[in-house]
This record gives structure tokens, sequence and C-alpha cells, in this order.
């Protein structure tokens, strides 16, 4: 045992290469029994950034995250700040109108913009 704790075989030798196995085994077959809690995050299909879906005639739909814009009850304020998260995206456009799309909770996911050029 001491020698295998403290790994004094020689490489290619039995001992080592047992040694060698059971490290992969380890490594391979232990996330199967063991939870590490190490899940990667699902991302949201909605909820962030902007979105662009090309129209005719100049004419764009945008997709804006309720991340993306500070919740306000003024639509001048809620125009001007939709405005500045498409503009980075699609430069200058004039705002034809725009739609909040709710989740099943009633919570504002996402503002739905139609724009021209």
């Amino acid at each position: 045992m001491k020698s295998y704790l403290f790994w004094t075989y020689q490489r290619g030798s039995f001992h080592y290469d047992v040694m060698v196995t059971l490290i992969l085994l380890f490594l391979f077959v232990s996330p199967r029994f063991i939870s590490f809690h190490a899940r990667p995050e699902e991302p949201s299909s909605r909820g962030h950034g902007v979105l662009v879906h090309a129209g005719q005639n100049g004419r764009f739909t945008f997709e804006v995250g309720a991340d993306q814009v500070p919740e306000t009850t003024d639509s001048g304020k809620l125009r001007a700040e939709l405005q500045s998260s498409i503009a980075p995206v699609a430069g200058a456009v004039s705002i034809d109108r725009w739609q909040a799309q709710k989740d099943s909770s009633g919570r504002v996911e996402s503002y739905k913009v139609w724009a021209r050029r």
C-alpha cells in the first residue's frame, strides 16, 4: 500500500498501469454516481439583449429584453429607453409602435418594437 500511495513504481510497470487505470476510472465513472452540482445554467431564450427581424422597405421588428429597459409607466420615457436600446444594434431608427410581451404571471419579459429607417 505504501508504494501505491507514494507512487514509487516505474512508468510502464504493471503496478503503474493499475494506478493509472484506477485514476481514469474515478475520473470517468464518478460523475455518474457523485453529484458535484456542476451543471451549466440554461440560457434563457427571452429577456436578454436585442433580437432583430428584418422586414421589407426598411422596416424592422426588434425584441428588446426587459432587463435592457428600466421599468417605467411613462410612455415617453419608455420610447426613449427602447430607442437607446435599439440604437447600438440598428443605428438611427424611428419607432412606430411597441408592445409588452408578458409571461403567464403578467410580468414583462420583453418588448416587441416595430421601427423603420
